[in-house]
């Protein structure tokens, strides 16, 4: 099966890029995000969406639940050097399972992977 690698460049879009890479992995497919720009401000610790109290209320999971799930199946999370930068968030922000990198080595490793961007 082909990989899925999901580049989110909105916090707003974390939860659909987790949900489809979640999907991926749970059908035992390669799956990666990567948070690009403001993007990363979303995976700062502590993590939470905005309308997080709606998807409860609804039954469904916060958004660092969602992220437990993700990683919990397989999912690796990558952080952009730059949307670091641009952000103002740090290593120690984030939590340690994330891994840190830049686009160009994304491509360089997206292989036989579908590139999906949000």
């Amino acid at each position: 099966m082909r990989g899925l690698t999901v580049v989110v460049t909105r916090p707003e879009g974390l939860r659909s890029a987790l949900e489809m890479a979640a999907a991926q992995a749970a059908l035992n497919g390669r799956a990666r995000l990567f948070a690009q720009g403001p993007a990363v401000a979303g995976l700062a610790l502590p993590m939470h969406a905005p309308h997080d109290e709606d998807y409860v209320a609804a039954g469904l999971p916060t958004l660092h639940a969602l992220f437990e799930e993700a990683l919990g199946l397989g999912v690796e999370t990558i952080a952009c050097q730059s949307g670091m930068q641009l952000m103002g968030v740090h290593m120690l922000l984030l939590d340690p399972r994330i891994e840190v990198g830049g686009l160009v080595s994304l491509l360089q490793t997206l292989g036989e992977d579908r590139l999906l961007m949000l």
